[in-house]
């Protein structure tokens, strides 16, 4: 029997089931007598705007729903409504592991417990999802998560000791959460279709909508190559990352008065969507882009001490560490020539400067710089010079990156340029 494992961030709520990975936002939208959930309500979202909620996660209660919303009584009937099409959809899981944010409240987790009892599935585990990321770094100096909802930013302080991680505690960040990124986001980039097409794509739902659906992928281009060019309705304006850098303003400045003075040794981590944000990496020195399957890796490895059959669920907030360094020490091997130099990335004919924070790659990938030279950090395959990558391995130029089928890097030396 598997248990399946939840993640709940009302961004990208997502559950792990066998073979199985599903990925469903907090969007709830009134269709008929009931409801679609996840990414088909985000679609219909700037259409059918009166017929959609996104707080029910956020603002999960049994108090009457303001404005009514078809059937359901109050958010906690969204929740339940939810919670069953992915157990559905996700083969019917017996048993389910529930990773939830530090910012849900007592009262709240009561409920969401008490909603589980009335769904098809027994839930055998709960606990803080930043505590079970942060289990996967080595102890240091301080370690926060980054976390990203729709309706909120949260920041989460982890304290480390004695091979342990756990939470200090978590600062919500109110308006910094996705909604108002997109928004931001959004209203910079119509304004670049007006200066250079005339063209208003927020005049209509419809090609609103489209201006939407395009924004993450048009923000991992511009991750890549720092540019990119947007088209809706027959229409395409060109964006640059640095016009983006505004749209999380308020975030940075969060984020940073919530984390403090950060030390060289200090770190923050935070969820991939995070990344997609223009500047982050600029503005939150020290912070460390998660790869997609943080969570599950960390469940995974958790899962014997985090499942409480047969007794009332405790909210696990702490956990022993999972760096790779608590490993047992593996043979010394002859230390390796140092890598040659390397200032740019070259994919086909463009070559992008390095940041030693990191550059993004592709799947999740990106290249960073630490003491040892320039590192790969990601899940998935990856090959350096036609051998699986080692991690730990530094890299440098002349080095080839392969990353799936079709990804190929290359890292070059510019003459007269200091890498990073």
């Amino acid at each position: 029997m598997t248990i399946a494992l939840l993640d709940i961030n009302d961004s990208n709520l997502q559950l792990w089931h066998g073979a199985a990975h599903l990925q469903s936002p907090g969007y709830a939208l009134l269709a008929g007598d009931g409801y679609r959930f996840g990414n088909p309500a985000r679609a219909a979202a700037r259409l059918q705007p009166r017929d959609i909620n996104t707080r029910f996660w956020w603002q999960l209660s049994t108090e009457p729903l303001q404005p009514a919303l078809g059937p359901a009584r109050h958010t906690g009937d969204l929740v339940h409504a939810q919670l069953q099409e992915l157990h559905r959809e996700g083969g019917q899981p017996s048993e389910v592991l529930l990773a939830v944010s530090g910012s849900m409240q007592r009262d709240q987790l009561s409920l969401l417990l008490g909603i589980v009892q009335q769904c098809p599935f027994d839930a055998v585990g709960l606990v803080n999802r930043s505590v079970a990321l942060g289990s996967l770094h080595g102890a240091g100096g301080r370690l926060f998560h980054l976390e990203i909802q729709l309706h909120q930013a949260v920041i989460s302080e982890l304290a480390s000791g004695d091979d342990r991680i756990a939470l200090q505690r978590t600062l919500p960040l109110p308006g910094c959460g996705l909604l108002q990124l997109q928004e931001n986001l959004v209203e910079i980039i119509a304004a670049a279709f007006i200066r250079q097409t005339r063209f208003d794509p927020r005049r209509k739902a419809a090609t609103e909508q489209q201006l939407y659906d395009a924004l993450p992928e048009a923000l991992r281009a511009l991750g890549r190559d720092g540019e990119t060019n947007l088209e809706v309705a027959g229409y395409r304006a060109r964006v640059g990352s640095d016009e983006l850098l505004g749209a999380g303003q308020r975030l940075f400045e969060a984020a940073t008065r919530a984390t403090g003075g950060l030390q060289a040794a200090d770190r923050i981590i935070a969820d991939p969507l995070a990344g997609l944000l223009p500047g982050l990496r600029q503005r939150l020195t020290g912070i460390d882009i998660l790869p997609p399957d943080s969570v599950r890796q960390a469940l995974e490895q958790h899962l014997e001490s985090l499942v409480q059959r047969d007794q009332a669920l405790s909210f696990i907030t702490a956990l022993p560490g999972l760096a790779p360094q608590a490993a047992t020490a593996p043979a010394p091997h002859p230390e390796p020539p140092p890598a040659a130099a390397a200032t740019h990335l070259l994919q086909g004919y463009r070559a992008v400067p390095l940041v030693a924070a990191g550059t993004p790659l592709a799947q999740g990938w990106e290249l960073y710089r630490d003491a040892r030279g320039w590192q790969l950090r990601g899940s998935g395959e990856a090959r350096v010079n036609d051998a699986p990558y080692r991690p730990g391995q530094a890299l440098g130029g002349g080095d080839s990156i392969r990353l799936g089928d079709t990804a190929a890097f290359s890292l070059i030396d510019v003459a007269g340029q200091a890498g990073g």
